[in-house]
């Protein structure tokens, strides 16, 4: 699904993706900052707990929401396809200033959401300067391309990554969460592999990329985001492997963010930004 058309004058809202297990203290900085950008007291959040199994997720996030200082924050309920279509929740959905998408299984997210006019609305809302957030498997989605499932370890494999379409609010990133923690490098190289158009982002936990309108990634959180370009790549063997096979890559471009560093989607530029500064 490609991203929603922005209207002349208008900016798409931020886009979200935070790598799982994040603080939900009232000092997380991911969060504040995300009620912040959806109008802090007069923010309304519409959670989306789809991805998850445990009946009470949304009903958690909305105690966190409330408590960081959002003025209304409700869980919608998207547990089938058929309810996706529910006029009252779209109404709710609509009247949302800021969406967060829950951690859980991405491939229900996409089975469940997708093609759905809740998908349609979200792009559309996105397009309108609404941000959208997503968590561990809700992170994974928001992108066109989403990684459903892979092998871990450190090397690219042919065959160890199925991508399925995600949500489509940006179309420039592939997206994997848990990065460093469930050792997830190999298999963001694969996914970049089958298609080297995309910039990959391996988020830690407790760390989020906050892309802006202008296509600037910052990173807020206790972690740090690797950053993969694959714009040099000057050979693959992706085509020529068998399955489980490692995969031979050169002249990817590689970067490590942490909180201060910034890295632009368009220009592919890193800049250590305040962290050189000694500000990180």
């Amino acid at each position: 699904m490609s991203p929603s058309p922005v209207a002349p004058g208008e900016e798409r809202g931020y886009i979200i993706p935070v790598g799982g297990a994040e603080a939900k203290a009232h000092d997380s900085p991911i969060l504040r900052r995300f009620v912040k950008l959806a109008g802090g007291r007069q923010a309304r959040i519409a959670i989306i707990p789809t991805a998850s199994l445990m009946a009470d997720t949304g009903r958690r996030y909305e105690g966190v929401f409330r408590e960081i200082g959002a003025g209304q924050a409700e869980a919608l309920a998207f547990e089938e396809r058929k309810d996706c279509g529910e006029s009252d929740e779209l109404t709710k959905l609509d009247q949302a200033t800021g969406v967060f998408l829950t951690g859980g299984n991405q491939l229900r997210l996409a089975t469940i959401l997708g093609g759905t006019p809740v998908a349609k609305k979200l792009r559309l809302m996105s397009a309108a300067g609404v941000p959208v957030a997503g968590t561990s498997a809700g992170a994974a989605f928001l992108s066109e391309h989403m990684i459903a499932h892979g092998d871990e370890g450190a090397s690219p494999r042919a065959g160890s990554v199925t991508l399925s379409p995600g949500l489509g609010l940006t179309n420039r990133v592939v997206i994997d969460q848990h990065f460093r923690q469930r050792d997830r490098l190999g298999r963001l190289l694969t996914a970049l592999a089958y298609n080297p158009f995309a910039i990959g982002l391996g988020l830690d936990e407790d760390t989020a990329a906050f892309i802006a309108p202008d296509n600037t990634v910052e990173v807020v959180g206790s972690g740090a985001i690797t950053v993969i370009d694959p714009a040099g790549l000057e050979f693959s063997s992706m085509d020529q492997a068998s399955r489980n096979e490692p995969v031979c890559m050169l002249g990817i471009k590689l970067h490590i963010l942490i909180p201060g560093a910034t890295f632009n989607l368009h220009t592919r530029e890193a800049n250590a930004g305040q962290v050189a500064s000694g500000k990180g």
